[in-house]
């Protein structure tokens, strides 16, 4: 069985940063990534980033100058780091397992970003 658990989320100062880790447990197939979403207050679910298990990464233009995505194999934890946080960042944070035949999906963790 195939889980991802979040956690790292709670209230952010604006300005400050966040660290938030995807604990992956079970048997993934080996093409499968994982990846950090966010839903916003009122809008739709957006990419954020993803780590490939040969360890590539990609983070989505708009985030690149501020978030970046790791791997602890060890730990089998995926995290995700944010700077100079905005209220715009506010939101609940999800990690996904995906490209495989199947998507795998956390619970979410919340992100709120206090002016």
């Amino acid at each position: 069985q195939v889980q991802l658990v979040e956690s790292g989320g709670g209230l952010v100062q604006a300005g400050g940063s966040l660290r938030l880790s995807c604990k992956v447990s079970g048997i993934i197939p080996s093409n499968t990534a994982i990846s950090w979403y966010r839903r916003a207050p009122g809008k739709e679910r957006e990419f954020l980033a993803t780590i490939t298990r040969a360890g590539d990464t990609f983070v989505a233009a708009a985030m690149k100058r501020r978030f970046t995505i790791s791997r602890d194999s060890a730990e089998n934890t995926v995290d995700l780091q944010g700077t100079s946080l905005q209220s715009d960042d506010t939101g609940v944070y999800y990690c996904a397992a995906v490209g495989g035949p199947r998507e795998y999906w956390g619970q979410g963790t919340q992100v709120t970003v206090s002016s």
